[in-house]
């Protein structure tokens, strides 16, 4: 529980003036171990990329990740965990602005017009690339209440981190991939480091001795740390060493990418312990979306990167504070990474700023255990197209995206999928139907339409805008025969 920041006031009745000093400097001096404001704590949040829910060894034994483990034995895990959407750099908006994507406005990656025109029925929203210089970023809140900060690996919100809240970065510009690939010699923002490493250093372990030497040069001031690593994004690269043991293939490479994004997070953890900071560090570890189905499959769950089925949006999401959160404990309740910024400023002890609108909610009280959140609904927008990755094993609606525009929430047991192109709705039951097979739109009309109102009344709280323009270029005969062709 967090100590109140607060004066702290005595009634003395009517003692002699004497009597006042004596009792209050005694009061002092016996209180003060007591009345002391605990040091904020410092914040480490690693985000992962492209990493599903599946895709960490306590959920998937394919998978070796012995530090990600020992984190969820040590803290929280919170079993329904979502991202603020399926792909990359809307999803990372979210988080650093604490806000649903209409309010900022970045809803995919490049264009919102992806996959072939003759396939789109209507033109949709367009897309923000870069998330704006107005919008007050939770780097920028934390830097100004205080906080050392210092961003490392991928950013993908704008040109420089450092003009958005952090003093330190490392790697970090627009691109969404490591350019030049995991191993030094890289391009892009990392290539400051090939004279600095040996050639064939791996990027990751480049940015675990990074965060390492900041640990050490900011022990002594509350820090916040975003190690955003591009693991296990494209390009899938083997890692030697690891990758032997899982075979050969993409597959293999992908899981030697995820072992080595776990040790590096060990050692960043290794060193938190050997500098004393363990007990007032909160260290969150989640991911961006799902992966690519059809590298790693998410089953149960449906789907993966790019998809508003569960397999694109559910992550892993552990969190560690020691000093405040039960090991070992579990939390079943929904929240999303727009809940990350409010968590964060409240474990600080800081206010949200003024004026300052956040969508999500701080998850300090059920990280401490003195209480609970509200029973809320969770959104999801995305007025956009996604082309196919891998046809039919994107296991999405059709070969041919892995979604089309259209809005998703989740109340309870529900997930609830409106589709703009013709309207289509469906509902389904999580509990019996983790993998959203079985449409239950016609069987329970009626908690299909509460919801769909519901959805309504959101979409218009925020303004997102809905496309409905009939997109030009669009040819039906074209997109059947592209739908036979591929057995659909």
């Amino acid at each position: 529980m967090l100590v109140s920041r607060g004066p702290i006031e005595y009634g003395l009745g009517m003692l002699e003036k004497r009597g006042r000093i004596v009792l209050i400097l005694s009061l002092l001096v016996l209180m003060a171990p007591f009345t002391l404001v605990a040091a904020p704590p410092n914040i480490l949040y690693i985000n992962a990329d492209d990493l599903g829910v599946m895709d960490v060894g306590y959920n998937n034994s394919r998978y070796i990740t012995p530090n990600l483990d020992r984190l969820r034995e040590d803290g929280m895990s919170f079993t329904t965990a979502y991202a603020a959407a399926a792909n990359c750099a809307p999803s990372r908006a979210c988080v650093f602005s604490g806000q649903y994507g209409p309010r900022h406005g970045v809803y995919t990656v490049g264009s919102s017009e992806r996959g072939k025109a003759a396939y789109r029925k209507i033109v949709p929203v367009k897309n923000k690339t870069v998330l704006n210089d107005e919008v007050l970023t939770l780097a920028e809140a934390l830097q100004s209440g205080g906080y050392k900060t210092i961003h490392l690996g991928k950013w993908h919100l704008g040109d420089d981190p450092t003009t958005q809240g952090f003093d330190i970065n490392i790697g970090g510009y627009s691109s969404g991939s490591p350019r030049g690939g995991y191993f030094i010699p890289v391009k892009g923002a990392t290539a400051e480091f090939n004279d600095q490493y040996p050639k064939g250093t791996h990027i990751a372990d480049v940015y675990a001795d990074q965060a390492i030497r900041f640990i050490q040069a900011n022990k002594e001031a509350p820090f916040f740390m975003h190690m955003a690593y591009h693991l296990i994004h494209t390009p899938i690269q083997a890692v030697p060493g690891m990758v032997e043991k899982y075979g050969k293939g993409r597959r293999a490479a992908y899981a030697s990418m995820v072992e080595k994004m776990d040790e590096s997070i060990g050692k960043i953890l290794a060193e938190l312990d050997a500098q004393g900071l363990r007990d007032n560090t909160l260290v969150l570890f989640s991911s961006d979306n799902g992966a690519h189905s059809d590298i790693s499959s998410q089953k149960p769950h449906r789907s993966g990167k790019g998809s508003y089925f569960e397999g694109g949006i559910r992550e892993p999401l552990l969190v560690r504070w020691p000093a405040q959160v039960e090991a070992g404990s579990e939390c079943d309740v929904p929240v999303m990474g727009i809940d990350f910024y409010p968590t964060f400023l409240e474990a600080a002890g800081l206010p949200v700023p003024e004026g300052k609108i956040l969508d999500g909610v701080s998850l300090l009280p059920m990280l401490t255990g003195s209480g609970s959140i509200a029973n809320r609904t969770l959104f999801w927008h995305f007025p956009v197209y996604l082309q196919a990755y891998a046809g039919e094993e994107d296991d999405s609606h059709d070969p041919l995206f892995r979604t089309r525009p259209g809005s998703a929430l989740r109340q309870g047991k529900w997930k609830f999928h409106e589709y703009f192109e013709d309207g289509r709705i469906e509902l389904y039951d999580l509990e019996a139907d983790p993998g959203e097979r079985s449409n239950l739109a016609e069987l329970h009309p009626e908690k299909a339409d509460e919801l769909y109102q519901l959805m309504k009344i959101w979409r218009d709280d925020l303004k997102a805008a809905v496309p409905s323009k009939p997109n030009p270029h669009y040819r039906e005969a074209v997109e059947l025969k592209a739908l036979n062709e591929s057995g659909n």
